[in-house]
C-alpha cells in the first residue's frame, strides 16, 4: 500500500523509535539514515532485476527477492544479471544481502550484524568507487547500540522490522528524496546547535534559491556550489527553481558542486543526492576544507550561483601566506583567525562567475565590524559586490538563537547601490522556534526584484549613503522600522492627576468618618 507523503514521513521516523529511547539524534541519525538508503537502493535493484528477468513488474518485494535468488542460482544468468545490475546502480547487491533477505534473517532468527557489515563493504568496494567510505559512520560495534553484540543485534533489527514494511518503489524520487530531507530536518531540529553541522532550514533554503536562479533560471547545465555543503540540502534546492523550457529538462542538467569538512556530513551528502537520483557524473563533492586549500582548482572554476550557510564566527588558520592566495589578495587584509565569516565569503565570491548570483547566509555582525573586516567590507562595497543585505528574523536555525542576514553579491552592479530589506519581524511562531511561512518568503522575494523603498521594510541605498555611512551595513541605519511614540496630551495628564488625588481625598474623609463612629482617631 503507498503511503501518503506525511505518512511516509511519519513511518520512516518513528522507525528508530527504539535507538530514540538510548541515543542522542546526532548518533541515532547514521543509522537511520545509512538504512533508509541502503533500503532504497535494495528495493529498486530488486524491482529492476525482476522486470529485466520476467518483463514485468513483481507484485511484491519478496516475489522479486525469489525470482532474484533463482537467477543467482544459475551462474550464467547471474553474470549476466549482475553485470546489468552494476551498469544501473553501480553495485549489485548479492541475494542474501539484500534488505528483504535481512527482513527474512531476522524473522527465522538468524539475523547477524556481521553480515549487514559485509553487505556495506561490498557495496563501499564495488567497480567505479561510486560508493567508496559510504557507511564509514555506520558502526556495528558502538556501544551506544547495546553493550552486548546480541544488544546492538536486536536493535538494528527493530530497525529493519520497521521499515521492512515500506516499499519504496511505490514512490518517485522527488517523494523519497523529500522524505530523507524531512528525515533530516528532524534530525536538526532534535540536535540542537550539533545541527548547524548539516542543515539549512527549507525556507532559507528557498529563499536563497529563488534569488542566486532569478535571471538564469531556464538556463541549460546550470551549475552551482556550496563551499560548505554540509546534507545537501541547500545546493538540492536550486532544482527546484530551474525552469525546463522548449522541451529542454533543464532540471536534470543542473551540476552540483560541493565541499564538506566533517567526513560523516559529507557522506551524508552523497546519499541525499543519490536519493534525488542526481546523477553520478552531476554531483562534484569533496570531502575537504574549504578555507585551507582553494578548491575547484579544475575547471569548472567558475559558477551560475554560490549558495553557502557556514559555521558562524569560526577559527581558522589565518596564516600570512593567504594574502597571496588569489582569492584573498584582492582585499589586501585577511580576516580575524577568530572570525572566518568574511573568509567564506571571499571565498565563495572568487568562484562566482562574471554573471552569477551568490547568496550566504551570516551573522550580523559582518555588516558592522571594524578592524580587518570593515577594510574588506569597503573593497566589497567599493566594486559593488554587495548587491542586497535581508534580515532574517531570530531563532529560525536549529543551531543558533541569534538573528542572521543573507547577502546577495553580485560582479555586475556598476551602480553599486545596496539593497537593504529587514524581514526580522515577519515570521509564523511555534513553541521555542520560528518560521518563515510561504507569504513572508513571497514578501521578500517581490521587495528583491521591485528594487525600490518599501516604508518600514525595504530601502535602496546609494553608494554615497553608504559612504557617509562609514560603509557600515548594520540595517537599522537604512530601514527604520520603530514606531512613533504616541504623543502624551501634558494638560490631559495634570487634569487626570487632580482628579485622582480629588477622589483620594474624599475617600480619605469618608474613612475618617467611619473611625469616628468606631471611636478610632486615623492620626
Amino acid at each position: 500500500m503507498q503511503l501518503t507523503s506525511r505518512d511516509l514521513n511519519a513511518a520512516l521516523w518513528a522507525a528508530a523509535d527504539e535507538m530514540r529511547k538510548v541515543m542522542s539524534a546526532d548518533v541515532y541519525k547514521d543509522y537511520l539514515l545509512g538504512l533508509v538508503f541502503y533500503k532504497a537502493l535494495s528495493d529498486k535493484m530488486l524491482v529492476e532485476a525482476y522486470d529485466l528477468l520476467t518483463d514485468e513488474k513483481p507484485e511484491s518485494l519478496e516475489a522479486a527477492q525469489e525470482a532474484y535468488e533463482t537467477a543467482a542460482a544459475d551462474p550464467d544468468t547471474w553474470e549476466e544479471l549482475e553485470a546489468e545490475m552494476t551498469a544501473r546502480f553501480g553495485c549489485a547487491i548479492l541475494p542474501q544481502h539484500t534488505f528483504t533477505a535481512f527482513y527474512e534473517q531476522i524473522n527465522n532468527r538468524t539475523f547477524m550484524l556481521r553480515d549487514l557489515q559485509q553487505a556495506f563493504r561490498e557495496v563501499e568496494t564495488a567497480k567505479g568507487d561510486v560508493y567508496e567510505g559510504l557507511f564509514e559512520d555506520f558502526d556495528v560495534d558502538s556501544k551506544d547500540l547495546g553493550k552486548t553484540v546480541d544488544k546492538r543485534n536486536d536493535m538494528i533489527a527493530s530497525v529493519i522490522k520497521a521499515l521492512a514494511h515500506i516499499d519504496f518503489n511505490l514512490y518517485d524520487e522527488d517523494a523519497l528524496g523529500d522524505a530523507y530531507e524531512y528525515l533530516i530536518s528532524q534530525f536538526a531540529s532534535e540536535s540542537g546547535k550539533k545541527a548547524g553541522e548539516f542543515y539549512t532550514p527549507q525556507s532559507v533554503s528557498e529563499l536563497i534559491a529563488s534569488i542566486v536562479t532569478h535571471g538564469q533560471a531556464s538556463k541549460y547545465g546550470f551549475t552551482v556550489y556550496d563551499p560548505t555543503c554540509g546534507s545537501g540540502s541547500l545546493l538540492l534546492q536550486i532544482r527546484k527553481f530551474v525552469e525546463n523550457a522548449g522541451g529542454v529538462d533543464n532540471q536534470a542538467a543542473v551540476h552540483y558542486f560541493g565541499q564538506e569538512l566533517k567526513n560523516q556530513t559529507y557522506n551524508l551528502a552523497r546519499m541525499n543526492m543519490m536519493l534525488h537520483r542526481v546523477p553520478g557524473s552531476h554531483q562534484h563533492l569533496r570531502n575537504g576544507d574549504t578555507l585551507d586549500a582553494d578548491w575547484p582548482t579544475d575547471e569548472p572554476t567558475n559558477f551560475d550561483a554560490v549558495v553557502m550557510n557556514p559555521p558562524y564566527s569560526q577559527k581558522y588558520d589565518a596564516r600570512e601566506g593567504l594574502l597571496s592566495d588569489p582569492r584573498f589578495a584582492p582585499y589586501k587584509k585577511l580576516p580575524p583567525a577568530s572570525k572566518a565569516d568574511f573568509a567564506f565569503l571571499i571565498h565563495g565570491f572568487y568562484h562566482l562567475k562574471e554573471t552569477g548570483t551568490m547568496g550566504i547566509v551570516l551573522p550580523h555582525g559582518v555588516l558592522f565590524r571594524g578592524g580587518a573586516e570593515g577594510v574588506i567590507r569597503q573593497r566589497l562595497l567599493e566594486t559593488g559586490s554587495i548587491y542586497a543585505v535581508i534580515g532574517l528574523p531570530a531563532g529560525i536555525f536549529f543551531s543558533t538563537g541569534i538573528p542572521t542576514c543573507v547577502i546577495i553579491l553580485k560582479k555586475q552592479n556598476p551602480s553599486r547601490d545596496v539593497l537593504f530589506i529587514d524581514a526580522s519581524k515577519d515570521f509564523k511562531k511555534e513553541r521555542a522556534k520560528n518560521y518563515l511561512m510561504p507569504e513572508h518568503l513571497e514578501k521578500i522575494f517581490q521587495a528583491y526584484l521591485d528594487r525600490k523603498d518599501v516604508e518600514k521594510y525595504a530601502h535602496l541605498a546609494s553608494f554615497d549613503e553608504i559612504r557617509e555611512n562609514d560603509f557600515n551595513l548594520n540595517i537599522p541605519r537604512y530601514v527604520d522600522t520603530s514606531e512613533e511614540e504616541e504623543e502624551i496630551d501634558l494638560q490631559a495628564v495634570f487634569r487626570e492627576l487632580a482628579e485622582i488625588e480629588r477622589e483620594e481625598a474624599e475617600v480619605d474623609r469618608k474613612l475618617a468618618g467611619f473611625f469616628a463612629e468606631l471611636g478610632i482617631s486615623m492620626k
